[in-house]
């Protein structure tokens, strides 16, 4: 009788773990390192923080929505860099408009780029993870091909402003990850096509006798991810005014691991932008701490994994107790839609 009377307060604290537990770890993160680090708290070092991990964010969005429907992209990064060396030939060999042409024409490759991932995924049917590590290889492997693996240098001074720029007190790349992080939201939250995306993530069956066009669903998940793949990469362009085919190697882990250390679960069907600002930042604060505290660049991806093992480790150990708690069948926050025919 006394654990029937207690299940209704443990089952609201499981709840509150779930919903606030990541907010509080980057809370109490923050406070640690602010106490214990006058480099880390000072202005400079908090700006440099917002600038340097909101190419890490911006990317993130786009990977969240392909998470949501149950997928994931390996490519990104070498999407990203893909775009960054497109954008730098365009803008330093075309007159007139080159910055304007340069910036379309990476979106444009971005885009494209997601768009064979999505058709080789939800069309083709073949996994996410040997679609995206294909085309990763490939695109790669195009890119050295087509530069020699040579840089382009260049650039001209004001596109800078894209990578470390500021608009008042904020720099333009956080400004440009704010943004993105709202468009997203917004997708989610208030349009039919986040519904769905949700819905394909949480039961594709389900969803295509429900009248959703799950292919057009996921494939246009992947263009998304692949044009903020590009956008990150045009900010990563700007930060350092070279177009180096070389680069963004190491993206696709970071990305993936942000979203799932801000509570989405790579299952599908939930998650929401709040864990990729968490995560972009829970991860960027500790990479930036360690080096304030020269410790070892080791220890960084040690402390990465650990995060990432421990947040995943949380989220499976809420959502069994769920299901042992008697909620409904299928992940936690799933929502319940009832589409029409129309998809």
């Amino acid at each position: 009788m006394r654990q029937a009377e207690l299940a209704p307060y443990t089952s609201d604290l499981r709840d509150l773990v779930r919903r606030y537990g990541m907010l509080v770890v980057f809370l109490g993160l923050f406070l640690v390192f602010a106490a214990t680090s006058p480099a880390f708290r000072s202005s400079a070092n908090l700006v440099n923080l917002l600038q340097q991990n909101a190419t890490f964010g911006i990317v993130a969005c786009g990977m969240l929505l392909m998470i949501v429907t149950g997928g994931f992209d390996l490519s990104v990064g070498a999407v990203a860099a893909m775009s960054g060396v497109v954008g730098a030939y365009l803008i330093t060999h075309l007159p007139g408009l080159a910055i304007p042409l340069g910036v379309l024409g990476a979106l444009a490759t971005g885009a494209l780029a997601g768009l064979l991932n999505g058709v080789l995924i939800a069309v083709v049917g073949i996994n996410p993870f040997v679609a995206t590590l294909g085309s990763q290889i490939l695109t790669r492997g195009l890119l050295y091909i087509a530069t020699d693996a040579r840089p382009i240098y260049g650039m001209p001074a004001e596109f800078t402003t894209v990578g470390i720029g500021e608009i008042g007190p904020f720099p333009v790349a956080t400004s440009l990850f704010a943004l993105v992080a709202l468009g997203t939201f917004l997708l989610l939250r208030f349009t039919q096509f986040g519904h769905y995306l949700y819905a394909v993530g949480g039961n594709e069956e389900a969803s295509g006798l429900a009248g959703i066009q799950v292919s057009r669903v996921k494939t246009l998940a992947y263009v998304a991810g692949g044009t903020l793949a590009a956008l990150g990469g045009l900010v990563l362009l700007g930060q350092t005014n070279i177009g180096q085919p070389a680069a963004a190697e190491q993206w696709p882990l970071t990305v993936i691991a942000i979203v799932v250390v801000g509570g989405t679960p790579l299952s599908g069907g939930t998650g929401g932008i709040t864990s990729v600002i968490l995560g972009t930042f829970i991860l960027g604060m500790v990479g930036n701490a360690l080096n304030l505290y020269n410790a070892s660049p080791y220890w960084q991806p040690a402390i990465t994994g650990l995060i990432l093992l421990t947040s995943v480790g949380l989220e499976r150990y809420t959502a069994r107790f769920e299901q042992k708690g008697g909620a409904p069948a299928g992940r936690a926050g799933q929502q319940v839609l009832q589409p029409t025919s129309k998809g």
